[in-house]
This record gives structure tokens, C-alpha cells and sequence, in this order.
């Protein structure tokens, strides 16, 4: 579903991702740990197509990001770290803003929307406006348009940060059932818990590099992911 060949990306002389290649099929939630600075950020915007890369491809579903970029953010769901949000609206102007973008139908809409909404307890929020909004309901708000066009990929940039303990659980269970139905899902996260337990396949960055990639239990083997990303953060 998301396959990234040799993806180098500079800024000024700095490679800020280096020749990186991983390959994310339908059905599986990869996650992408590294210290800030590491790369994940720039490489999630290049996968969307919002950030030109220097060298490299990234293919979505077998359609090339560079060469046919509507086609591909048309499959395509992100969530950034930092929602940025067009808070003269209400939530409900924007997700039926969202829906509008993608061509879903009204019917499909409403029952997606209320569903979503009901499930990070914000209906009842949804005729404020977004400027009203706390950061946690934010977040929510940007998970609720990510999934309203029910993308084959979705992309996110540390989705947890800002939920509650409730809406983190329901998201987790979002993103698994997200999957079972053949989509894919590819997340930068410092919660090295959450990922060792969630995910199928984890991709570990370090200076623009991707270091170890694997499976989770071929992985973390007979320790944790927290003492495998610590001793390859050791190394020099």
C-alpha cells in the first residue's frame, strides 16, 4: 500500500532523510519511532505529498506521489502532530467541508460523522465553533475528518498526543479495524508502549536513516522496544 524507495530529502547540505526505503502492505499499522529530529516528520509530509523530496519514490497503492499527486492524497488520510484547523467554522461546516473535498455522500456523512463523533464524545460539540475547541478536541475533530472518506492509508504524525485515556483506546481500536478491512496505517509515536503493543511492523530512524525494521515480535524479540530503540540510540 505505501512503498518508499530510496527517499532523500535535504535541506541546504543537511539530509534530513537519507536513501530511506520501507515497504507497508494492506492490513498492516506500522510505527515510526526516532528522537526528534530524526526524520520522521519530514518523511510523513513527503509521503502525503506536501513536502517535494530530493531523490527517491514513494508510491501509494502502486500510484507514484511525485507524478500523480491528487490520485494519491484522493486514498490518503494525515493527521499532523499539530492540528491546524479553520477555526471560524463550526466542526460540523468542517467535516461536511472535509466530505465535500472527497465526494462522499450525504448519507454516508451523516452516519460516519455521527458515528465518529459519538465515538470521542464530541456530537454535542460539533455546532460550536472550532476556535472554542480545546486542543484535545482538536485532535479529535482532525481523527474524525481523516476517516470520514475512508482512506486505504492513513497517515498520522503522534496521533495520541492531547486524547484523553478514552478517546486514545477508541482510536487504537479505529486504526485495528481500519486494517482489518485491507487498509493501511503508517504513524511516527514516542509512546514506545503504545506501538509495541499496537503495531504489526515497526521502522526505527535515526539521523535520517532507517536503522532496523521488522516485524514487532522478530523485533523486540524476548525484551521491549523501549531497550531496543535505547541501545540503537547508543550506538554511534
Amino acid at each position: 500500500m505505501l512503498k518508499i524507495e530510496n527517499l532523500t530529502k535535504k535541506y541546504g547540505d543537511k539530509k534530513a532523510v537519507d536513501s530511506l526505503s520501507l515497504h507497508i502492505e494492506k492490513g498492516e499499522i506500522c510505527g515510526f519511532i526516532g528522537h526528534n529530529g530524526a526524520g520522521k516528520s519530514t518523511t510523513i509530509k513527503a509521503c502525503c505529498g506536501i513536502l517535494n523530496f530530493d531523490e527517491g519514490e514513494i508510491y501509494v497503492d502502486g500510484i507514484s506521489v511525485k507524478k500523480e499527486p491528487l490520485k494519491c492524497k484522493s486514498m490518503i488520510a494525515y493527521i499532523p502532530d499539530n492540528p491546524d484547523l479553520y477555526e471560524f467554522m463550526t466542526g460540523i461546516q468542517f467535516l461536511n467541508f472535509i466530505a465535500d473535498i472527497f465526494g462522499v455522500s450525504a448519507e454516508a456523512r451523516q452516519e460516519r460523522i455521527n458515528k465518529y463523533a459519538t465515538d470521542f464524545s464530541i456530537l454535542k460539540n460539533l455546532a460550536q465553533p472550532i476556535s472554542s475547541y480545546s486542543h484535545g478536541m482538536k485532535q479529535k475533530l482532525a481523527i474524525i475528518s481523516a476517516l470520514i472518506h475512508e482512506p486505504k492509508l492513513i497517515i498520522m504524525d503522534e496521533p495520541f498526543v492531547g486524547l484523553d485515556p478514552k478517546a486514545s483506546h477508541r482510536l487504537k481500536e479505529i486504526m485495528r479495524e481500519m486494517c482489518d478491512k485491507g487498509a493501511a496505517i503508517f504513524f511516527s509515536t514516542h509512546v514506545l508502549e503504545v506501538a509495541e503493543k499496537l503495531c504489526d511492523k515497526i521502522a526505527i530512524i535515526k539521523n535520517g536513516q532507517l536503522i532496523r525494521t521488522g516485524e514487532v515480535e522478530a523485533l523486540v524479540g524476548d525484551t521491549s522496544l523501549e531497550n531496543v530503540f535505547l541501545e540503537l540510540e547508543e550506538e554511534k
